[in-house]
């Protein structure tokens, strides 16, 4: 113990002794005195009465003088006592003052909670407490209940027992989902122990693996086979369980979601146990539970119909949209991936196409015009000029702060937004600065699918990406760019502070009846568009600001575009409304778009007690009926 720490509370104790002292002496001179009044009162009333006359028995007496009460006067007040009183008092106040400034000058342990978020609760977290947030920070439970099986029937034990209990055991995957859709506090178990490839058939150009195993790991335990997946999203962390089961998917309109390329799965359920399912065994369950969100059982086991491995050729260039309009049908049908960014209060479209090598071609020989380090030149001098500006916000030392030329374009771009994220004139300076780099960047890249096809998307983020038709190859419908087209001018009506970029991506259909890309005609197209604000502070008050304003540009495109596109949101970026009419609007919309009975009864015939479900499954998706 300190030398500070021995004064305070030497004096604390020496101060409640004192007190101690004091009270009782206190208390005991007061007995004392009203015992004496007391006995002086009975004294004086017995010598006035008659101890030979009998006492009365009349029931209704007459009114006789009433005796004076016998009263028992207070203590004297003292002024010497007050001033006593006053002093100790002050030395109580200044104990307490004292040892709050100890407490709070004293260390705490690395996983104490945060003094200055949380005032007064700095205890350590319990060691069995796991937090679990999603890969934005948008998202946190905490729980006590955090599973991690490592063989599939230990899986089905651990499920036969939470379902005995009743005990929530949510499944969760890598924790990528925007809206944190895997996390319930009650409970979580996740598979990243069970993440072995099981089985290659080279032949076939199938793959069994254990739905735990994330998405680059497992391409990189079959490329030795000369295999690989048919598409990828844009990053390879995903668990090849969750992303199968929120129905994400890549780019490129000949291509479905991912999850199209699932041909069979092994499910781990409460009321039946292991099941094995596929299109040709239970197939109306299959397509159903295929892009489940979850809540039908645990996929324990994945396969998957690959394709050969091959090189990529990726071309980016600069276009605008009166460009692409005369070119959209050609640009879908003529590459095997397309994609299309957008820079708001510009009139730059990045257009993203990735095709086959060609072997008898070659790779391009055409040569950039422009080196990284120029392409993000225009980038470095917004940062240099921007510091000058918003100085202040530039809390770290010198020391901390990194060499600006070691940054790559997008930390570049998170730093310049967070000087000011939400002044639409400052957003759009950066705006300008990516559509330079962007025209400085174009050019080819060569490499395989896995390593072209991803995208570096920034820091933290809050994403709304929504799903819609396209009409088909042969004849599309033009919806997409004229949601697009919209979309910017709402954007621009608004003065929304709209970073970029607005990514437009495309799929097939899918015949997962709960995907948002689900269609029962073959030659149907849809276009995937998202929107985002980016999370570039720690500061709870600036995230707070940037959600708020966030989910104001979202409700404005909810308003004015999806009802009239039939846009739905994609699984893993879809929230639940806090509004209780928003709720029921909500889930009224989904209802006409999703087999929502269908669903809710495979879920009480497979998870009778639910123990798989959280606060979105349940408000998007309630069941009516009890279940028993």
């Amino acid at each position: 113990m300190s030398q500070a720490e021995k004064i305070v509370c030497g004096g604390l104790d020496s101060l409640q002794r004192q007190l101690t002292k004091t009270s009782v002496e206190t208390h005991f001179n007061f007995q004392m005195l009203r015992a004496s009044n007391l006995r002086r009162c009975l004294h004086s009333s017995l010598r006035r009465r008659d101890p030979f006359k009998p006492p009365s028995t009349t029931t209704a007496a007459a009114p006789s003088t009433p005796r004076p009460f016998c009263t028992v006067p207070s203590p004297p007040p003292t002024s010497s006592a007050d001033s006593e009183l006053r002093k100790y008092i002050g030395y109580t106040i200044l104990a307490a003052v004292c040892g709050a400034a100890t407490y709070y000058s004293f260390p705490f342990p690395e996983n104490a909670k945060h003094k200055k978020a949380q005032l007064f609760r700095y205890a350590p977290l319990p060691a069995d407490l796991h937090t679990v947030s999603n890969w934005s920070g948008t998202h946190e439970v905490q729980t006590h209940t955090f599973i991690q099986p490592e063989t599939l029937f230990e899986l089905e034990a651990v499920v036969k027992k939470c379902n005995d209990k009743k005990q929530k055991i949510r499944p969760v995957g890598s924790g990528l989902s925007p809206n944190g859709i895997g996390l319930t506090r009650s409970g979580m178990v996740n598979l990243a122990l069970m993440d072995r490839v099981l089985e290659v058939d080279e032949k076939n150009k199938r793959v069994r693996v254990q739905a735990g195993i994330r998405v680059q790991q497992l391409v990189d335990g079959i490329k030795q086979y000369g295999l690989t997946l048919q598409n990828f999203a844009s990053i390879r962390e995903q668990q090849i369980g969750g992303i199968v089961q929120v129905g994400a998917h890549g780019t490129g309109a000949r291509l479905p979601p991912i999850d199209e390329q699932v041909i069979s799965m092994k499910l781990v359920t409460p009321s039946k146990g292991i099941i094995e399912i596929s299109k040709e065994k239970d197939p109306e369950l299959f397509y159903l539970a295929r892009c489940g969100l979850g809540g039908l059982g645990v996929v324990a086991e994945v396969t998957l119909q690959c394709v050969e491995r091959m090189e990529l050729v990726e071309h980016t260039y600069v276009s605008n949209m009166n460009e692409i309009k005369k070119n959209h049908k050609k640009l879908l049908s003529e590459n095997k991936h397309v994609k299309y960014l957008y820079i708001p209060y510009t009139d730059t479209v990045v257009i993203v196409t990735c095709n086959p090598l060609s072997k008898w071609k070659g790779p391009p020989k055409h040569k950039p015009k422009y080196t990284p380090e120029e392409a993000t030149q225009h980038v470095r001098e917004l940062y240099q000029e921007s510091l000058k500006n918003y100085r202040k916000v530039v809390v770290k030392s010198d020391e901390d702060e990194p060499d600006i030329n070691e940054l790559s374009f997008t930390e570049l771009r998170d730093k310049l937004i967070a000087m000011d994220p939400l002044d639409k004139e400052h957003i759009a300076k950066v705006n300008k600065a990516e559509a330079e780099y962007w025209r400085k960047s174009e050019g080819f890249r060569v490499g395989w699918s896995d390593e072209i096809l991803g995208f570096d998307c920034g820091g933290q983020q809050w994403v709304s990406e929504t799903c819609f038709p396209a009409g088909t190859l042969s004849k599309p419908s033009m919806n997409d760019l004229e949601y697009i087209e919209k979309l910017m001018q709402i954007i621009e009506k608004e003065n929304l502070p709209a970073p970029a970029p607005i990514e437009q991506r495309w799929s097939a259909r899918s015949k997962s009846l709960m995907s948002p890309a689900y269609s029962s005609s073959e030659d149907d197209i849809f276009s995937w568009v998202g929107i985002i604000m980016y999370l570039p502070t720690s500061d709870a008050r600036e995230r707070k600001n940037i959600t708020e304003e966030f989910f104001h540009y979202r409700r404005l495109t909810q308003e004015k575009l999806w009802d009239q596109y039939s846009a739905y949101e994609h699984w893993a970026k879809i929230e639940v409304p806090k509004d209780k009419d928003e709720l029921v609007a909500l889930q009224a919309r989904l209802r006409k778009r999703f087999p929502v009975d269908a669903y809710n009864e495979a879920r009480k015939e497979l998870d009778p007690n639910r123990i798989f479900s959280n606060n979105i499954l349940e408000k998007l998706f309630p069941i009516t009926q009890t279940v028993q």
